[in-house]
């Protein structure tokens, strides 16, 4: 019985020739990597069982950025704790202030994420690094303490869905549009533990960045992980990043699915996620009137530099709607750079939008943003469930960059051909 790419890559790294759906195993970890929510209560754990020591100082990664620059004692704090086990073990890969940015993008930017690999991340948008052919999954903090000390983890291989792409991407689509319309297909429980694998002509239409964005939004269909396949694209991205060996799987003809979509990217619209699940999704045409207070554009989701652009684009020579705040937050430190050479801050600051360091702040209602009650905001990050941002009553609409960019200027959810004239 032939493989998925998920299979093959776990069965590799378990020592086996062979995996089957369901089967347990334990396989050897390419990186490790907390945040500072998660990584104290891993760093608990593993003190607290008396490890000496971390199985290797260069395959883990601690990235402070949920609440950078710290908002208040308690997140200096946790920050502290990263920073002190970092340095006890000469962890090699330590980012904060001023090397920082959002995990999710900046791993992949520093080279740390290669096809192949297999990666555990203690937050749950660790499938993000899926874009580039690798296996990679959110586990709580207590795994990530057993990961750091042993370098493995115990697994169930998943099933999986193929999804077939085809076309090209229509104006103002993005592949945040593509996922949010595959949720909105499948629900939120539509690949529960499964694995997401992304195939097909149409892959090549999809840059890196729309990659990263569909695989960091695998596990709101409740996946166990998002995978691409790996084409040229995804090479001469590693190239420019990574020195680390790689290698590259390729899913069997005769791999099992337990469902196959096909997915024509030609007939998506930009594509919009009401309160309360991303499931709940409307293509733009759709929408109806709704104003809204403020506008997101950002995360691990949409903070990478095709992401900034594309609002850019917008906003040039417009100007934020009266009523709306407009927050923007490049996702890493290198992006903000290229963003300013570039000249897009100064765009957004001369609409009227705010341009933040990097931080995971606002996407889940940590600080740098929140929602008071009844307020509305369209955000570019992955989840609007109840309360996310903010107020128990406040709502969250998840979209793209360029209609969050329109939606700042109307001050109502509205299509960037609307903004731009076409």
């Amino acid at each position: 019985m032939g493989m998925t790419m998920t299979q093959k890559i776990l069965a590799a790294h378990a020592g086996l020739q062979e995996v089957k759906a369901g089967q347990l195993i334990q396989a050897d970890l390419d990186m490790v990597l907390g945040n500072d929510i998660t990584g104290p209560v891993a760093i608990e754990e593993f003190n607290r069982v008396g490890c000496k020591d971390v199985f290797h100082k260069e395959k883990i990664a601690l990235v402070p950025d949920h609440f950078t620059p710290n908002k208040d004692i308690k997140s200096a704090e946790l920050a502290k704790r990263l920073r002190e086990f970092a340095k006890k073990y000469d962890i090699k890969h330590y980012f904060e202030i001023g090397q920082m940015g959002i995990e999710h993008a900046l791993l992949p930017e520093k080279g740390l994420v290669v096809p192949g690999d297999v990666v555990i991340g203690a937050d749950s948008h660790t499938c993000t690094y899926g874009a580039l052919g690798a296996f990679s999954t959110g586990i709580g903090s207590t795994d990530m303490a057993a990961g750091m000390a042993t370098g493995k983890a115990w697994f169930k291989i998943p099933e999986a869905i193929k999804f077939e792409l085809t076309g090209t991407l229509g104006e103002w689509v993005s592949g945040k549009d593509v996922i949010l319309h595959i949720i909105g297909k499948i629900g939120v429980e539509g690949a529960l533990y499964k694995s997401m694998e992304f195939t097909g002509a149409g892959v090549a239409a999809l840059s890196i960045d729309d990659r990263f964005a569909m695989a960091n939004m695998a596990i709101e269909a409740g996946a166990k992980n998002g995978i691409f396949e790996v084409d040229e694209i995804t090479l001469q991205y590693v190239k420019e990043h990574s020195t680390k060996p790689y290698k590259v799987y390729h899913a069997d003809s005769d791999a099992v699915y337990s469902e196959v979509y096909h997915i024509d990217l030609s007939e998506i619209q930009p594509t919009v996620a009401f309160p309360h699940l991303p499931e709940n999704t409307r293509s733009i045409d759709t929408v109806g009137e709704v104003t809204i207070d403020q506008v997101v554009i950002g995360s691990c989701t949409n903070g990478r530099i095709e992401d900034m652009r594309a609002a850019a684009k917008i906003f040039e020579g417009k100007q934020v709607h009266p009523n709306v705040r407009a927050i923007i937050f490049p996702a890493t430190q290198k992006i903000y750079l290229q963003a300013m050479e570039e000249g897009l801050l100064k765009i957004f600051i001369e609409a009227g939008a705010v341009v933040s360091t990097p931080t995971c702040g606002p996407c889940l209602g940590g600080h740098m943003g929140i929602l008071a009650k009844g307020e509305r905001a369209v955000a570019t990050t992955n989840r609007n469930f109840v309360g996310r941002m903010g107020h128990p009553e406040s709502e969250v609409y998840l979209a793209s960059p360029a209609v969050a960019a329109a939606s700042a200027i109307t001050g109502k959810i509205s299509s960037p051909k609307e903004v731009m004239g076409c």
